[in-house]
């Protein structure tokens, strides 16, 4: 089985309506997946903290976790500490970091 690279959404989740913001990351996921990445969400924790609540730090220190499974980031519009933080986190970790245009998935092929 080979690999599908991982793309890493970051954007802001608590600044502005937290249900807007969860709305764009999914469909900056949902776009990236059309263009062979194997997307990661961190703003689907959102569900999970309505179930399990916890601590913001929480879900920040898992995501960066998580982020280092990563093999680019993709960076949503709007401010966000968080976010950038973890621009910052892939950088150092020479990982790519890509804003505006989704690109295509190393190895993936452009749907017709």
């Amino acid at each position: 089985m080979t690999h599908t690279p991982i793309l890493y959404i970051a954007g802001p989740y608590t600044k502005g309506d937290v249900v807007v913001n969860v709305r764009k990351a999914i469909s900056i996921a949902s776009v990236a997946r059309r263009r062979g990445w194997l997307p990661f969400c961190p703003h689907l924790f959102h569900l999970w903290h309505m179930v399990d609540p916890h601590h913001y730090t929480y879900w920040t220190d898992m995501d960066l976790e998580w982020l280092e499974l990563a093999d680019a980031l993709y960076r949503l519009g709007g401010e966000s500490s968080g976010a950038d933080i973890e621009v910052a986190a892939a950088q150092a970790r020479g990982i790519p970091v890509y804003e505006g245009f989704v690109p295509l998935a190393p190895g993936a092929e452009v749907e017709g």
